[in-house]
């Protein structure tokens, strides 16, 4: 029995091992996949002991996704253009490190009809979920897509590190009252998952825009509350983008493709919404 994980910190609420674990049943995998949390600081080492115990391949979530980057012998193109890793896949000469966040977010908003191609769209967080779903958006050619962080520099960092890609406008979180409205806001950053409050302006959303928050349940309620109040005309948490950057990486592990509606329909019974 091969042995998978992901790693994060917080990692407790993960409902990770319990996807992979219906992924293998549906396609007769013999696995099994834990929970492990790490810090910043204890990743590098928690990593060599997983290795150690007979590690094939991990997920790995926030804090860690920027940092598994530079631990890995080869990254994936997609992985290396967002300079952030949510797949590791054991080789003989260490970690393979890939990003599936991009794929299983494009193929969530494709399930509930939110369009990026020639919409204005704004990311919300400079982070690695942000660095790893940036590159997929761009290649749905929106008409633009602007990054806002409370700290300038690091959206302006990120916008350059993926210029060969497209254009990424960065923006001072304290000046979105300026940016206009947007037909899609993405939200990224890590506050619903500490219960921050999430200060945003009016008329940041179009009438009838779409709002997409890339946690899930009570993680999105503070972003989606303000999408609903804004008038949204579709919002969602990210409980399907879960379950389908999940199946991304179980296939590149087995080589098979896992069904993920009856997964997702399953899960969203026992998270419950984000209300």
């Amino acid at each position: 029995m091969s042995l998978y994980a992901v790693f994060g910190d917080p990692i407790a609420q993960s409902r990770s091992p319990w996807i992979h674990a219906r992924f293998a049943e549906q396609t007769s995998v013999s696995l099994r996949y834990e929970a492990r949390r790490a810090s910043l600081d204890e990743f590098e080492l928690a990593l060599a002991d997983f290795r150690s115990d007979g590690g094939r391949g991990a997920n790995v979530t926030a804090p860690l996704k920027e940092l598994a980057a530079t631990l890995c012998s080869e990254l994936s193109p997609m992985a290396h253009r967002a300079g952030a890793v949510n797949t590791l896949i054991a080789s003989d000469a260490g970690w393979i490190g890939d990003n599936t966040d991009g794929r299983g977010l494009l193929a969530d908003l494709d399930r509930q009809g939110m369009r990026v191609a020639s919409a204005r769209v704004l990311m919300l967080g400079a982070g690695g979920a942000a660095r790893g779903a940036l590159p997929a958006l761009l290649q749905r050619q929106p008409a633009e897509l602007v990054l806002a962080n409370r700290d300038p520099a690091r959206a302006q960092h990120v916008a350059g590190h993926l210029i060969t890609l497209g254009e990424i406008r960065p923006w001072a979180w304290a000046d979105l009252s300026k940016a206009g409205s947007f037909d899609l806001v993405v939200h990224a950053t890590s506050a619903g998952l500490h219960g921050h409050a999430l200060a945003l302006p009016d008329g940041l959303l179009a009438r009838d825009g779409a709002a997409y928050d890339l946690s899930y349940g009570r993680a999105a309620s503070a972003f989606l509350q303000w999408a609903t109040a804004a008038g949204a005309e579709v919002c969602s948490d990210g409980l399907g983008m879960l379950v389908e950057q999940a199946a991304e990486s179980f296939a590149l592990w087995h080589g098979v493709r896992p069904q993920t509606d009856a997964v997702l329909a399953e899960l969203r019974e026992q998270v419950g919404g984000w209300a």
